[in-house]
């Protein structure tokens, strides 16, 4: 602003001075009689002063009412300023931010293109992950503040105190049992299991289970099992062929009967967990002691400070672990963008949907926006900012219309003595 204040001062300067040079040169010419070369200084002295002092008044009046006298159509600026201020948004909004124009805008930049080089800048991404890092470092400042903890203590109690566990547990299996999802559930469970008891380790288990059993259940008839390790082997092996041959029944039928007493097993839960008081209370109960148990609290919050004291330590280090995690995220989103042309293609067209849906809410919102702003301003203060602006340029207004009004009385004084002579 001081840069723009000095060269409008000094043009201010320069244009009055031209002015009252044309001036003194005209009372000189007038002294000198006007005869001889004096008569043609006279014609451009004259010609300039009217010139300079009718573009002195031009200008002026673009700003504020000349010498104080408030003639009526002067001051412009200060007293349109609310017609200015609307007429700007207008044009901003109809020339500028015309939904059709920017899209065909955004379509020559090709924005996800510049994206995907953007990011794909060993620089640029560090620059991101260096910014990301230094904000989540704030943030955990931030939360440090004893008023801040008690403010997201009292909240996170509230929404636990008022989240329905139950229900949103029945509304989680409802939905998981949409299209028979739960079903492939089920489907993994089994495959899991089978692969489970098939393993060595599962069956040297059930095999000592079983010889257990045998030995408590059955004593006396255990001392007439001849090599009892074989038997229970053989029995644990009969029993995972049994549990196998049931899970590939299960596998391949849809409508078997175990998959049909499943899924009321999982419907009749869902509704009791939506209307059984005496499930619906046990869950409640489970929940505030969960969340009320110091012990569990207190390792929730050691947990949680070790978190933070780590993830602080480590984003303040020149070499953060974290920073370079995100570096190299974003490093490659930008390749992925830069070499999948259907995933530019996508993010393109989305910026345009985007464009075509919100273009007209957001540039009339943002007309209003500019004209509200103008309006608000000081009128000095507005006044002054344009002046700023342009008033250096109106200047040379004044300086060439005191040089060209010179040159114009020169040329109407050689007609004048071409048309006497």
């Amino acid at each position: 602003m001081e840069a723009r204040k000095k060269m409008l001062n000094r043009n201010k300067i320069i244009a009055t001075g031209l002015m009252i040079g044309a001036a003194l040169l005209f009372v000189i010419a007038r002294v000198q009689k006007g005869t001889g070369a004096w008569e043609w200084v006279a014609a451009f002295a004259e010609a300039a002063m009217v010139g300079a002092l009718a573009d002195w008044f031009a200008v002026v009046a673009l700003f504020r009412h000349p010498l104080g006298v408030p003639i009526p159509h002067t001051a412009i600026i200060k007293n349109k300023k609310d017609a200015i201020a609307g007429n700007l948004a207008d044009f901003i909004r109809d020339k500028f931010l015309v939904p059709e124009t920017l899209i065909g805008k955004l379509r020559a930049y090709n924005p996800a293109e510049h994206l995907a080089a953007y990011l794909t800048s060993e620089k640029n991404a560090d620059g991101i992950a260096a910014g990301l890092t230094r904000a989540l470092s704030d943030s955990l400042d931030f939360l440090d503040d004893a008023r801040v903890q008690k403010i997201l203590r009292t909240l996170l109690s509230n929404r636990i105190d008022s989240f329905d566990l139950s229900s949103s547990a029945g509304t989680l299996l409802d939905t998981l049992r949409t299209g028979n999802r739960h079903q492939a559930v089920l489907d993994e469970m089994l495959s899991r299991a089978a692969m489970w008891i098939s393993t060595e380790d599962a069956q040297a288990r059930l095999a000592a289970s079983i010889d257990d059993m045998v030995t408590k259940e059955y004593p006396l008839l255990s001392h007439f099992i001849p090599n009892r390790d074989q038997f229970s082997k053989g029995a644990g092996e009969k029993i995972v062929k049994r549990v196998n041959e049931f899970i590939q029944s299960v596998n391949s039928d849809q409508t078997h009967e175990f998959r049909q007493k499943f899924d009321a097993i999982v419907s009749d839960f869902i509704g009791r967990l939506r209307t059984d008081r005496v499930l619906r209370s046990k869950i409640e109960s489970i929940k505030q002691e969960a969340v009320q148990n110091p012990t569990l609290a207190e390792y929730a919050k050691s947990l949680g400070n070790d978190l933070k004291t780590w993830l602080s330590s480590d984003l303040k280090h020149p070499h953060s672990n974290v920073r370079e995690k995100i570096a190299a995220v974003i490093s490659g989103l930008g390749t992925t963008l830069a070499t999948n042309r259907g995933l530019q293609d996508s993010l393109n067209e989305h910026l345009e949907m985007l464009v075509a849906t919100y273009g007209d809410t957001a540039r009339t919102a943002i007309a209003k926006h500019i004209s509200d702003t103008v309006q608000t301003w000081e009128t000095d203060e507005y006044v002054n900012e344009i002046e700023l602006s342009i008033g250096s340029d109106l200047q040379f207004i004044r300086m060439n219309g005191t040089l060209v009004g010179g040159v114009i009385g020169l040329l109407l004084h050689a007609i004048a003595v071409l048309v006497i002579q």
